[in-house]
């Protein structure tokens, strides 16, 4: 068995069409198919019931699929470990949320650091679809996000907030909540979880001309075209330090949840529970 093939398998299983999983490889039909076949060689079974319409997993595909998620999560941290530490006992591999890297991503590196201080460490800035991939497939060991992704290997835990508060540039006349329209305002869209609090808090801002996915395009919008809008408290508390942007007075404040995911065989070690309760600690100091 070939990483390329288990890879082509588990990709069939989301997609079931041998179509759309060559063009998501980037590889030919045949070269899918030819994979296929030679996986279901090598295991002396048919894997995928094929048909017009795509193809289906028999029973043994559904048998072996569990399988082949923890092959493909045993090689990636296999060829990690070949490369080596660089002299370090361990490494860690941390994916965060833009946000949660936005203002000052070296706060979670002192933290680890402090608790594993002869720790190799890698960040991955990213954002929550693509993060609860790549911890499920060994890419990450451990991350922080605004939005789980539900996945059969994946074990998720909240870790507390963030807050948002809404500013505006000193000088642009929105220094009250009342003076804010749609027209003078962007709406941070950072989550579905977010968004559905936006709405149900500022109805009459939901649908404003302007909007944007993490912080530090926000920050440029409402600095650069004069708008209201929402910044992670650490920002916008920055913004408000050098003078350049002010509390919007009366808005409410935002808070979004932040969870972490980690790969399923890892959720009892030791040394990752010791690890998120130093990220649980880093976030209780931005509250």
């Amino acid at each position: 068995m070939q990483p390329n093939q288990i890879d082509t398998f588990l990709d069939l299983c989301e997609t079931r069409s041998f179509n759309r999983t060559a063009d998501r490889l980037g590889v030919t039909q045949s070269t899918v198919s030819g994979r296929v076949v030679a996986l279901e060689r090598a295991l002396g079974v048919a894997l995928l019931r094929r048909s017009r319409a795509g193809c289906d997993l028999t029973a043994e595909g559904l048998r072996f699929e569990p399988h082949a998620r923890a092959l493909r999560h045993a090689m990636t941290e296999a060829r990690a470990a070949a490369r080596g530490t660089g002299g370090n006992a361990m490494s860690i591999r941390l994916g965060l949320q833009y946000d949660l890297a936005a203002a000052d991503p070296a706060r979670w590196v002192k933290r680890i650091h402090a608790h594993l201080p002869k720790a190799g460490i890698y960040i991955e800035v990213d954002n929550s679809v693509q993060m609860c991939r790549d911890v499920q497939g060994g890419v990450l060991d451990l991350a922080l996000m605004f939005t789980p992704q539900p996945a059969p290997d994946l074990n998720f835990e909240t870790l507390g907030e963030l807050r948002y508060r809404m500013v505006a540039p000193v000088g642009a006349g929105l220094s009250r909540f009342d003076a804010i329209t749609p027209e003078r305002y962007v709406m941070a869209c950072l989550s579905p979880a977010f968004e559905r609090t936006h709405a149900a808090l500022l109805p009459h801002l939901s649908r404003p001309p302007m909007a944007a996915g993490h912080s530090t395009t926000l920050r440029g919008l409402i600095l650069d075209l004069r708008l209201a809008g929402y910044l992670e408290d650490g920002m916008a508390q920055a913004l408000i330090a050098k003078g350049i942007a002010e509390p919007v007075r009366d808005a409410p404040q935002m808070t979004q949840p932040v969870h972490a995911a980690i790969h399923y065989r890892n959720r009892h070690r030791s040394v990752w529970r010791k690890l998120i309760g130093a990220l649980r600690q880093t976030l209780g100091d931005l509250e």
